[in-house]
């Protein structure tokens, strides 16, 4: 006589039961994603265009406090490093936002802020790669005088990152739900 006990089965190499939701992104998060990511790019190439046209590089227009448009060129990365390597800046980029965009395939129903959090780093990191591309540098235009100057591209960056920390912390202080799980043999 077998002894077959419930939710166990007589085949080791058959699930016994099986998640019912994807983690992978659907249609409604990736249209998600590219809003933002294409309202990102454009927000700061519009920003740039008018700087360039209005400003003579280095020059600056205080607008308060602290805070001045200034008209410089960036080569690099985050205050100015890698300035000389274009190039590998170029490179490294590229792979991060197809890593990026590989994550959100996979995971992009994880959370309802990942589209947003992720279209900022990606549209910012898009618009930055677009610049060096076509240019060679990207303009850098908002200036707080104690800070290096940035573009509304790295602003996106760093507030997706920011969003993306901000939901991690908040999904570990969560209790966990119950998933509903389903017995694999049940399934039509």
């Amino acid at each position: 006589m077998t002894d077959v006990r419930v939710g166990s089965s007589t085949n080791g190499l058959a699930p016994v039961s099986v998640a019912e939701r994807s983690l992978g992104a659907g249609a409604w998060q990736w249209a998600g994603l590219a809003t933002v990511a294409l309202a990102a790019v454009a927000a700061d190439q519009v920003t740039k265009h008018v700087v360039t046209k209005t400003l003579a590089l280095d020059e600056s227009l205080h607008v308060a406090g602290p805070l001045s448009i200034h008209h410089v060129q960036n080569s690099g990365i985050a205050f100015g490093l890698f300035s000389s390597r274009t190039a590998a800046v170029i490179v490294l980029t590229g792979i991060a936002v197809v890593w990026m965009l590989v994550f959100f395939a996979r995971s992009g129903a994880r959370h309802p802020v990942l589209p947003v959090a992720l279209g900022l780093v990606i549209g910012g990191s898009m618009s930055n790669l677009l610049d060096r591309v076509r240019l060679g540098y990207v303009t850098d235009l908002l200036d707080l005088r104690y800070w290096p100057a940035v573009n509304l591209a790295d602003s996106f960056i760093v507030i997706g990152v920011g969003v993306l920390l901000v939901a991690l912390l908040a999904a570990e202080r969560e209790p966990r739900r119950a998933r509903h799980v389903r017995d694999a043999a049940a399934r039509p």
